[in-house]
């Protein structure tokens, strides 16, 4: 008897490149799934980030990487928080994924050159590929590019924008389109639907390849399937519309198991061969391979902090909340309060603990997908027609809807609240969704108001604030934990707090963070004056005028932004007053931030309380 040969098991540790790949059989190739998919769950269980996201592709990734030699081939994943596979496979540890000493949570260029782009905010894949695409047409270069557009990406407006013009050009793009009929949560809308029914029809696929199996077995069966396949190819041609990206004029393979990895390769290497961009459909689970992540359609495991692999219990501070859940009690009382208040988030719902307002007012929340454009433009026009929209939002998604807020809403001077989410550093998600930019584009609009409560009991009073006719009022939060008190205040409008009452130095602070630094003034003894910047604008002029110019040194702490934001607008209002005093801005220089835990990023800066006592 013949002894079975031995299945080759790959030491994840000593992965350098691809190229070993090729040298598996499909058991083998699944023993590796199985591995990377465990190692995963480990890592991530210590270090937190997108666990369900990557282990529903680790089949895909690895027949990606068998078809295409990612050295001269480009792939880019959008969302970017997909790669973690792709790391393991060109080489990169998980081990200290999305620390400081550590790999990114999203592809970098700087860490590998087998990271080709980098996408932290979703749908920019197929614009990018396509312009990469131009540029190697030009230079008469040859190799393939890949877009891996997957998590509801492909329902933004930017995917179909790079959709369209993809259709209308010749340098060629394989999309790869990962369907896991999941974004953060179930996705929303026309395409969500339209994409179901096309996963739908693998039945029908597969049922039609027995078919001509069988029909192929004799010489009047191979006729009969050759006329056959002609009246369909006319048929959907002329009478039938296939789907949007038949539509489109590309060639579309698929539904697929993405998790058959032999299947997977058939495709890709077609697609290689075909001269045309072509969008392949896989149909993955999204957190296959772990029973908590694969069962959840809330989102609570799309990105997570670290937590019990065996258990699934998230590892919490049961003694604080999150700022998210203050606002979110914020936004029920005052859903409660206010009839024609009505909820909008971008695919945020989960991130932001809203799922208690959607229980509660299901028909005045409205969850619009990844369209922080139309979520904003949307919000205009429930605005003109005497609703008063709540708008929430991460901070870094914002940054889209720029001209929106500013065009639709801000221009026409509409009532709107903006609670913006992850506002300030944002620790180990890194420089693709630092909160640090907003409040500077913000200023720079009319008929807006900017704020940042510092305690629980201010977030009600600027929600109640929100509500008084004043425009676009944005409230802004951070990515933090704090003792929840169930306290309430009122607020007068525009107007700060005085903390603490000093002589010579005066410190204007922003955020919670101003609380630790309070605490250290009163434990050390120190004379300083402190105010409470609740509005960064309108600001408190008459403070400024009448107090602040008075002191010998003034000390502009906003660990929240860039300096050129509220620090720097202040810094000039006092120079226009004829401030002679000396003026320090302590707030986060302007640059991209990368990837640590708050606290390292805040002591990179020397923005720790500890750090502006020293200035005492």
């Amino acid at each position: 008897m013949g002894h079975k040969k031995e299945l080759k098991r790959i030491d994840l540790n000593s992965i350098e490149n691809p190229n070993f790949l090729k040298d598996l059989n499909y058991k083998e190739l699944g023993l590796l799934s199985q591995d990377i998919t465990q190692y995963i769950i480990d890592q991530t269980s210590i270090n937190g980030g997108h666990l369900s996201s990557n282990l529903g592709v680790v089949d895909a990734t690895i027949a990606l990487c068998r078809c295409f030699d990612f050295s001269k081939d480009k792939i880019i994943f959008d969302v970017g928080h997909q790669c973690y596979t792709y790391k393991v496979l060109t080489g990169r540890s998980l081990e200290h994924l999305r620390k400081s000493d550590g790999v990114s949570g999203f592809q970098k260029r700087g860490e590998s050159p087998y990271d080709h782009f980098e996408c932290g905010h979703s749908s920019t894949s197929i614009s990018a590929a396509s312009g990469m695409a131009m540029a190697r047409d030009l230079n008469n270069e040859k190799y393939e590019i890949v877009a891996f557009i997957g998590d509801a990406s492909i329902s933004n407006g930017l995917a179909l924008e790079g959709l369209n013009n993809l259709s209308n050009n010749k340098h060629k793009v394989i999309i790869v389109f990962n369907d896991n009929d999941m974004s953060i949560t179930k996705p929303v809308g026309g395409l969500a639907k339209s994409f179901r029914a096309l996963s739908n029809s693998m039945l029908y696929r597969r049922s039609k390849h027995a078919y001509q199996k069988l029909f192929k077995k004799t010489k009047f069966g191979r006729w009969n399937l050759k006329w056959m396949s002609a009246v369909k190819n006319w048929m959907k041609r002329h009478l039938v519309a296939i789907n949007l990206f038949d539509n489109m004029g590309l060639a579309y393979y698929g539904p697929i198991d993405g998790h058959d990895i032999k299947e997977m390769e058939k495709a890709f290497l077609k697609a290689k061969k075909y001269e045309k961009s072509s969008v392949i459909h896989i149909k993955t689970i999204k957190g296959k391979g772990y029973k908590y992540s694969e069962n959840d359609d809330s989102g609570i495991w799309h990105g997570v902090g670290s937590f019990d692999k065996e258990t699934g219990k998230i590892n919490t501070d049961k003694q604080t909340v999150t700022w998210s859940e203050i606002y979110s009690n914020a936004i029920l009382e005052s859903m409660s309060e206010n009839e024609n208040a009505v909820l909008i988030v971008p695919a945020t719902a989960t991130g932001s603990s809203l799922e208690s307002v959607f229980e509660a007012f299901p028909t005045r929340c409205v969850d619009v997908g990844i369209a922080e454009e139309h979520a904003l433009t949307f919000a205009g026009g429930l605005a003109v027609s005497n609703k008063h929209p709540i708008v929430s939002i991460y901070s870094t998604f914002l940054q889209r809807a720029f001209d929106e807020l500013s065009h639709d809403i801000a221009r026409m001077n509409l009532n709107a609240t903006l609670v913006i989410d992850r506002s300030g550093l944002v620790g180990e998600d890194g420089n693709t969704h630092q909160g640090l930019y907003d409040e500077s584009f913000l200023l720079s609009v009319p008929n807006t108001v900017v704020t940042m409560a510092a305690r629980e009991s201010e977030t009600y009073g600027l929600m109640k604030e929100s509500f008084n006719n004043h425009g676009l009022f944005a409230i802004r939060l951070p990515r933090d934990r704090v003792a929840f008190e169930h306290q309430k205040e009122t607020l007068p409008f525009g107007k700060w707090k005085k903390e603490l009452q000093g002589e010579k130095t005066a410190i204007v602070a922003v955020g919670p963070i101003l609380l630790e630094l309070k605490k250290l003034i009163e434990e050390k003894g120190k004379k300083v004056t402190l105010y409470n910047a609740l509005y960064l604008k309108p600001m408190d002029e008459e403070v400024i005028a009448n107090e602040l110019v008075k002191y010998e040194t003034i000390i502009i702490y906003d660990a929240y932004a860039i300096e050129n934001g509220f620090s720097q607008a202040l810094a000039e209002k006092l120079i226009l007053l004829g401030y002679k005093g000396k003026v320090i801005v302590k707030a986060v220089p302007d640059v991209f931030v990368e990837h640590a835990s708050i606290k390292e990023q805040l002591a990179q800066f020397k923005l720790l309380p500890e750090d502006i006592l020293e200035l005492l």
